[in-house]
């Protein structure tokens, strides 16, 4: 079954990030796929990967042409286990306010809305929640992307000058607003990662 895709993310498990740079820039090239690498972090709190391959063209794209892709990674990096690929769909792109800025964290909330709620959600970040941490200094972009192949649905990504950024003033004012209060109780299977830009 073909989506629409924007990225390939690549998400694998790794004890450190040895390599991780180099395999990413490697893992873009020589495709099926023509990709160039997005973003690679790493988290040394949960020892994950995320490496980020955007599409040349976005394409609706079939399930099928994961699993290369798959085995590309493990070719280039050995170290790595629990290797996945997923089919994202960009929905909302926010360049931010420190968008001059070079990323040093990527913040990752992935969730799955209770039912019934996906579409309020969805409004809510779309109308205010990204466009208020875009609006955050230290935040330089925000994304929200669908993962067409493996949950949780909604990846939503934040790219920072510094992790505590997340913790400013400004950035707190935002995710305490009544639409939030109200929509944030409906998240389910959340997964909230601060990760280490390393390309």
């Amino acid at each position: 079954m073909k989506a629409l895709t924007h990225f390939v993310l690549l998400q694998a498990r790794m004890p450190d990030a040895t390599g991780l740079a180099d395999a990413a820039r490697a893992w873009c090239v020589g495709t099926a796929v023509p990709m160039a690498l997005h973003r690679a972090a790493w988290s040394p709190a949960e020892g994950i990967a995320y490496v980020y391959g955007r599409l040349l063209q976005p394409q609706p794209l079939d399930v099928d042409a994961l699993a290369p892709l798959v085995a590309h990674w493990q070719a280039l990096h050995a170290a790595s286990s629990d290797v996945r690929a997923s089919r994202l769909e960009l929905a909302l792109d926010a360049p931010g306010v420190s968008a001059t800025e070079v990323p040093q964290f990527h913040y990752v909330v992935e969730t799955d809305p209770e039912e019934g709620w996906a579409d309020e959600i969805f409004r809510w970040y779309d109308a205010e929640h990204m466009p208020g941490l875009a609006s955050v200094p230290g935040c330089i972009h925000a994304r929200r992307l669908l993962n067409h192949d493996h949950g949780p649905r909604s990846h939503a990504f934040y790219d920072l000058t510094r992790a505590e950024t997340l913790g400013s003033p400004p950035w707190l004012a935002v995710r305490g607003t009544p639409w939030s209060e109200l929509c944030r109780p409906h998240f389910t299977h959340t997964l909230r990662t601060m990760m280490e830009v390393l390309a």
